[in-house]
């Protein structure tokens, strides 16, 4: 007796990997003396089984003449390499069916694996960022719920397509935490999973705006940011960790997926023409404003400590408009390339536009108290007049640093003014968003009857942030301390700089002119002045 064994192959190349042992079985049925061959209703799994009697023996007198066989109808779920067997749809994008054959020859080539491994992905999509690499590998390959170390074209194809088309912020923050999660304990994340994503933050952000500059206080930028997230944990949950950065900096983490999807998108163009790229060309000029906050990173030791203390680095700057609504951080418009025909530079470009969100070049500093001085006259001769949103530094001396960020310019009022855009953090020690309401500002160094100073909070009787009439202490919080330092941001376009510098022009030439007044005889008869130099024993002349 010879038995006959047909089964439905498994879809592109995984029919050499056997099914995992959890598969599912169902629609149990006894298998009849005869079986028809038109039978065309099996599963792709179907395993159907004809007896056949080399001495023609019909009788069912045991099991060597007639087999009673159950026809189970399996429903594997996944290939051993990933795959699912069950999605009826594959993946119809062909940027990723190119990669994906790419990555299969090479694997093939080097190590002679049907299937994509992490090295090979690793070197060829992402080999500048070699950890984001291995994470978004292992994500995928953690999401296929593969038993091998490589993944399957198809399981591969299918991943992609599931990262690309994930489109609620929420799901892509989950991913990305879940990359960074602890290897030992994939339901938490601790304080170096946290700070190796914000690294990869920064430095795509860098390299993509035209500021590959090494910042000395990126330690204490991070360090500011673990403090507000674990307190006193070692490792928090990913569920409380992505509540995080969903209410306080989610923007980093989004760009950062921006990245992923058009490397992944564009990065089989490079590898057909033998050349490695990672779908963007980081040398691209695409700033045309020298950094404003290269002084405070500048690698020269013999410059003044004045600069070394500011209190904008260019990782603060990056953290706070990651955290700030876009109207602080929005770029400039950028000429495209000379090459502006190839719709791949076109496209580049438009990611570049949404980069440099992330890090503003257009920052201008308005009011340093180090440079121009400490007072509320000094503040408000560089502050106002200034129509475009500010971000107001304060430093004290128990090395607390406040941010206060305006969307709209200053003017003195006795009324709590302030847009959408308003809100106050906490910069050192920790990074914390204290307050982000409408009609949250105040400033007022003039009008009698109501209190002076530079005010934040919704609570007009007791304000987060208080600086006193002559700008010489802050209180924060019910917390009395001195102010050492501030700094004015003026985060507007060029044309609210140039309006600004306008206007003090203007009002420089006044007050020249105020200075030289010609009176007539008969304008001195009545004019003040006359009588208050005869009161004081002037002999008047004009009679």
């Amino acid at each position: 007796m010879g038995n006959n064994v047909s089964a439905k192959a498994m879809p592109d190349g995984e029919g050499s990997e056997p099914p995992l042992d959890g598969g599912k079985h169902k629609n149990h049925q006894h298998h009849k003396s005869s079986i028809q061959s038109s039978n065309g209703n099996n599963n792709a799994s179907d395993i159907v089984v004809s007896n056949s009697n080399s001495n023609g023996g019909g009788n069912g007198n045991g099991s060597n003449n007639s087999l009673k066989v159950q026809s189970q109808t399996q429903t594997m779920t996944r290939s051993a390499s990933g795959a699912d067997v069950t999605e009826k749809h594959l993946t119809q994008l062909v940027p990723v069916e190119r990669l994906a054959d790419i990555l299969k020859e090479q694997t093939s080539a080097k190590y002679g694996i049907n299937g994509i491994v992490s090295d090979v992905f690793v070197s060829q999509v992402f080999p500048g960022y070699t950890d984001l690499g291995h994470r978004l590998f292992q994500l995928m390959h953690v999401n296929s719920k593969a038993t091998t170390k490589h993944l399957g074209v198809v399981a591969f194809r299918q991943q992609c397509e599931r990262f690309l088309g994930i489109m609620d912020d929420t799901k892509v923050l989950e991913s990305y935490i879940k990359m960074y999660a602890q290897a030992d304990n994939p339901d938490f994340i601790d304080k170096v999973g946290v700070t190796r994503l914000l690294h990869i933050c920064y430095t795509i952000a860098m390299q993509h705006s035209g500021n590959a500059v090494l910042c000395r206080s990126i330690n204490r930028t991070f360090e500011s940011v673990t403090k507000s997230i674990f307190f006193s944990h070692d490792s928090l949950s990913l569920g409380f960790v992505c509540r995080w950065f969903e209410q306080n900096l989610i923007r980093p983490v989004l760009l950062v997926h921006k990245y992923c999807v058009h490397t992944l998108s564009t990065a089989y163009r490079g590898l057909e023409q033998q050349t490695q790229s990672c779908g963007l060309e980081l040398q691209t000029p695409v700033i045309e404003q020298r950094n404003p906050f290269a002084s405070a990173d500048a690698t020269d030791h013999n410059a003044p400590s004045v600069h070394m203390e500011s209190l904008m680095p260019l990782s603060q700057a990056w953290l706070l408009a990651g955290a700030l609504p876009p109207l602080y951080s929005k770029p400039r418009t950028i000429t495209p390339p000379n090459s502006s025909n190839n719709s791949s530079a076109q496209s580049a470009v438009q990611i570049f536009k949404d980069k440099l969100s992330m890090m503003p070049s257009h920052w201008t500093l308005l009011y340093d108290s180090n440079e121009h001085g400490v007072g509320a006259n000094r503040f408000l001769h560089h502050v106002l007049g200034y129509r475009g949103p500010t971000l107001v530094l304060l430093h004290t001396n128990d090395k607390q640093t406040y941010c206060i960020a305006a969307p709209s310019e200053w003017k003195e009022t006795h009324l709590f003014v302030g847009s959408e855009g308003s809100c106050v953090i906490q910069l050192l020690p920790k990074f914390v968003i204290l307050e982000k309401k409408p009609n949250i500002l105040y400033l007022n160094t003039s009008i009698r009857g109501y209190p002076k100073g530079l005010r934040a909070g919704a609570d007009p009787r007791k304000p987060i942030i208080a600086v006193d009439e002559h700008f010489e202490n802050v209180d924060c919080k019910g917390i009395a301390a001195g102010l050492r330092s501030i700094e004015v941001w003026g985060c507007g376009d060029k044309s609210s700089r140039d309006v600004q510098l306008d206007i003090k022009k203007w009002q420089i030439k006044e007050a020249e002119r105020q200075r030289t007044v010609k009176l007539t005889a008969a304008d001195w008869m009545d004019h003040p002045d006359r009588y208050l130099l005869e009161l004081g024993g002037r002999q008047n002349y004009n009679n």
